[in-house]
């Protein structure tokens, strides 16, 4: 029996694959090894599954997740696990291989994140053979939920919202300036929060304005991240997030003004990262709709 995990910095997907062929689906909430340590995983991991029926017959765990980008963030998360499950092997990969094996399958492409944060890397059909640093969401995250949610609060205060969306703004979010830079500064996961924005930006994503700062912040992502790729301008671009997802509309205007190829779009990866560990080399990845 094995245990396969996507988790972002928000939700986790959990896919139990049984030796019978039966398949159990489970989410928790998700992690990110800058911003938790060993113990709060392992803790939290704990009180969640809260000893699920599989959780002592699982041989392999494999975990892709947010912030494992290198040994040393890895192993925040496997030692929560290897903890969890001591009975298992616990593999811990970065949460961009799972987009690149969900959405490319066995053959070339260029996959990308576009979540809560947003990564992308260029994958040669078995291996990530680049990828552009993401600086997260201080310095960049770029076309992420997050970043279009900085943008968006940026506006407000900037003065720079039409007076229609202003007014959905304030009655949506009815805090003042204080409460607002309170839950950004003091708030142990900032990323989280600036990307709950997201939604009102999906409620309102007819609205010109609102087009106009999403299809930026999609710009910013592509011009700094997929077009430093070599074959960029040849390879298929997929894409796994909510806010690729949500935003599919805006973000194939994006791709098409600068002649780049859209891929295929899923929201989560974890169905077909169950299939890609399922089926190996037969493994053929689907949008899902």
């Amino acid at each position: 029996m094995i245990a396969i995990i996507d988790s972002g910095s928000t939700k986790a997907d959990w896919h139990i694959l049984q030796t019978n062929g039966v398949s159990e689906h489970a989410s928790t909430t998700g992690f990110n090894p800058f911003f938790q340590d060993s113990d709060y995983i392992f803790e939290s991991l704990t009180q969640q599954l809260n000893q699920a029926s599989w959780m002592s017959n699982l041989e392999q765990v494999y975990y892709y997740g947010a912030g494992c980008s290198d040994d040393y963030r890895c192993e925040i998360v496997g030692e929560a696990l290897r903890k969890l499950f001591p009975q298992a092997e616990c593999f811990v990969y970065h949460d961009i291989l799972a987009s690149a094996r969900a959405t490319c399958g066995n053959k070339p492409g260029i996959a990308c994140i576009l979540g809560t944060g947003s990564n992308s890397c260029l994958y040669d059909g078995k291996d990530l053979i680049d990828n552009v640093t993401n600086l997260g969401y201080l310095l960049g995250d770029e076309g992420s939920g997050g970043h279009i949610g900085k943008k968006l609060i940026q506006g407000y205060f900037y003065r720079e919202l039409p007076e229609d969306l202003k007014f959905e703004f304030e009655s949506t979010f009815p805090m003042n300036k204080r409460e607002f830079l309170n839950n950004i500064y003091e708030n142990d996961k900032p990323n989280v929060y600036l990307a709950s924005f997201a939604k009102f930006i999906s409620n309102h994503k007819t609205h010109f304005y609102i087009q106009n700062m999403v299809n930026q912040a999609f710009g910013e992502f592509l011009d700094r991240h997929v077009q430093k790729y070599k074959r960029h301008n040849t390879l298929p671009i997929h894409f796994v997030g909510s806010v690729a997802y949500h935003f599919k509309g805006i973000l194939s205007i994006a791709l098409r003004e600068r002649n780049l190829e859209m891929g295929i779009v899923i929201q989560k990866p974890i169905d077909n990262l169950a299939k890609f560990h399922l089926l190996g080399d037969q493994f053929v990845p689907a949008e899902q709709v």
